[in-house]
This record gives C-alpha cells, sequence and structure tokens, in this order.
C-alpha cells in the first residue's frame, strides 16, 4: 500500500501538468482551428516496478502542444447551396483602351457612352423612318396618275358614246336588235364607272397602306338614298304595268316599252347593288357613287326622249319620260348638297382636332 501510494505521489504533477496543458491547447483549437482528433498515449512508468501498475491503470496522456495533435485535412471543392460562388470579370481582348480610364469628372465616361447609344439610336430611327418613306412615296407616285386617268375613262366609257355615237347606229328600230345595242352602251359605262370608283377608293386611302380607312355613311343618308332609288325604279315599273293590262291607253307595245325603259330600269337595278356593296365594304366612295350613276342617268333619259319620237310613242310614255329626268336632276342636286355637308363636316372636325392636339 504505501509503495502503491508513493506511486500516485510521484505520478501526480506530472499527471496535473499534462491536464493543464490538454486544456489550454483545447481552447485554443475550439477558438481557432476545426474540431481535431485526439489521440491517447500509454503512459511508460520510469522503472521497472511499476510495470505491472501500469498494465492495470492506463492513464490518458495529453499532448503538450498542438503540434502534437493529429489533424485530418478536408478536401472540398463543391459550393454549397448557401454560399455564393465568386464572380471574375477580366475585360475582353478587343475592348477600348480608355476602359475604366480617368476623367474629370465620375460620369464622364458613363454619359460618353449614354450620348453614343442615343445618337446610334437617333440614327438607326432615321434610317428606319427613311426606309418607309421611300415606299410611301414611290406608292403615292403610284396614285398620281389616278386622278387623271379615272376621270378620262369616265368620260371615253359613258359621255362619249352617248354623246357623239350617232343614234342611228346604235338603233335600227323597235326590236330586240335595238334593245341590246343600248344595254351594251349602258355596260361600257358601268364598267368605266367601276374602274372609276375603284381608282377614286385607291385615292381616298390613307397614305400609309398599313392604316385601314373605314368609312360608314349615316343611316338618315341610306334611308333616303333608298328611297329615291325605290321610288325611281317602282314608278316606271307601275306604268309599264299599266300600260300591258290597259289601265292606260293608247297601248304602248310590250318591245317599244323596253327600249325606252328597259336600260334604264337595268342600269337602276346596278347602282342600288354598286351602292349597298360601298357601304358593307366601308368604301370612302360611298358618297360619289350616286352621283357618278345619276349624272349618266340623265343622258341616258334624255336618249330615251330622243327614242321616242322616233318610235311616235304615246303623250303619256314622254311625259313619264320627263318626270323622271326632272326627278333624277332634284335627286342629283341633293346629292351635291350632301358633298358639299360632308365637306363642311370635315373641316369642322379637323379644326376641333388640331386645338386638341395643340393643347396635348
Amino acid at each position: 500500500m504505501r509503495l502503491h501510494f508513493s506511486v500516485l505521489m510521484s505520478l501526480l504533477p506530472d499527471i496535473f501538468f499534462n491536464l493543464c496543458t490538454a486544456l489550454t491547447g483545447q481552447m485554443a483549437s475550439l477558438a481557432k482551428a476545426p474540431p481535431t482528433m485526439w489521440t491517447i498515449h500509454r503512459f511508460q512508468p520510469r522503472s521497472v516496478s511499476l510495470l505491472k501498475l501500469s498494465k492495470k491503470c492506463l492513464v490518458p496522456a495529453f499532448p503538450r502542444s498542438r503540434s502534437l495533435i493529429n489533424r485530418s485535412p478536408i478536401c472540398c471543392t463543391k459550393v454549397t447551396p448557401w454560399e455564393s460562388t465568386t464572380i471574375s470579370y477580366a475585360p475582353p481582348a478587343d475592348a477600348a483602351p480608355n476602359f475604366l480610364k480617368k476623367t474629370s469628372e465620375i460620369f464622364d465616361t458613363q454619359n460618353s457612352e449614354a450620348t453614343d447609344d442615343a445618337g446610334t439610336a437617333v440614327t438607326d430611327g432615321e434610317d428606319s423612318a427613311g426606309a418607309v418613306s421611300q415606299p410611301l412615296v414611290q406608292f403615292q407616285f403610284h396614285k398620281w396618275p389616278m386622278w387623271v386617268l379615272g376621270p378620262c375613262l369616265l368620260l371615253s366609257t359613258g359621255m362619249a358614246p352617248t354623246l357623239w355615237l350617232p343614234l342611228s347606229s346604235v338603233f335600227l328600230g323597235p326590236n330586240v336588235a335595238s334593245l341590246l345595242s343600248l344595254i351594251g352602251l349602258d355596260c361600257i359605262f358601268n364598267l368605266g364607272a367601276t374602274l372609276f370608283l375603284l381608282m377614286a377608293d385607291s385615292c381616298s386611302r390613307p397614305k400609309d397602306p398599313a392604316k385601314t380607312c373605314n368609312s360608314t355613311p349615316p343611316f338618315s343618308y341610306k334611308f333616303w338614298n333608298m328611297v329615291a332609288n325605290v321610288s325611281g325604279f317602282v314608278i316606271p315599273l307601275m306604268v309599264l304595268l299599266g300600260s300591258q293590262k290597259g289601265f292606260i291607253q293608247p297601248h304602248l307595245p310590250f318591245i317599244p316599252s323596253a327600249v325606252l325603259l328597259g336600260p334604264y330600269l337595268l342600269l337602276l337595278l346596278v347602282q342600288i347593288l354598286t351602292e349597298l356593296l360601298t357601304w358593307h365594304w366601308q368604301s370612302p366612295v360611298w358618297l360619289v357613287t350616286p352621283v357618278v350613276y345619276e349624272a349618266y342617268r340623265v343622258l341616258q333619259l334624255m336618249r330615251g326622249l330622243k327614242l321616242g319620237a322616233e318610235l311616235s310613242a304615246p303623250a303619256w310614255m314622254l311625259h313619264t319620260i320627263r318626270g323622271l329626268v326632272s326627278w333624277w336632276i332634284l335627286i342629283l342636286g341633293v346629292q351635291l348638297m350632301r358633298v358639299a355637308w360632308f365637306a363642311g363636316f370635315t373641316a369642322n372636325v379637323r379644326q376641333q382636332v388640331s386645338p386638341a392636339s395643340a393643347d396635348g
């Protein structure tokens, strides 16, 4: 017992020194380094007599310094999700030599770059505007001949055959051939009128082809215009039916009646169909269409008066044709008044829009 007690007493200073050293190193490693692994060494007794005791009692020995602690290295190339990657920037090889050039003010480089970008954008805008305006000018060059070609075509197909063509070359007598010849003249005029209206529609469209122009006539215009057309169609048709039924005397055969009023009724149906199409397509020529057909209708009815004198038509037929001429001249005057009203309406709208745009 005394031997064991003396051994323990001799070992106490070493154990106490090792324990203090280990605690000091552990605290330093916790403050600066990641967790490390400790190794437990066997105590070597100083004498052979203590060999048996050392085998029975193992005391942990702590390293005296940090150099005795074995650390396992940790190598990791992957970045955790909560860590941000390092961003590196290197100027390209073809970068301008004035990159981060020292200037008198902080924002000189940025302002110069912004000015260059704005100048480039303005130049691109001017180039695009020039590219767009060039087709528009070319498109307007194609429209200018229509202002002369359209009226000339209408004059050559409508007025020339009626005014300068001898009536004897067309009218050969009260027969079907004469009726077909007169209808042929009206078909030539209808062809010229259709081409004229197409050219007028093209000229009335906006300069920019991308823009749409939808012109819808008011309901009152449609109503009164249809009333005038239907009245001009129904009244002479009732007169013809009354003559064929014997209600109107003296009686006029069917072929002479068809020669006098047949082309008139057929062209009036074509006019009604054309106006309905312009209303449906919302074409700007809806105001011009009745004027074109009604002007030719006056000449057509005047030609009917000449044919009635050659056919020795009864007085009631001649009075009917004179009444139709007066009716359509009245309707033509109303149409011209509508054209004047539409011009004044358009001028008022422009005057209202211009101050609003100036204020905006």
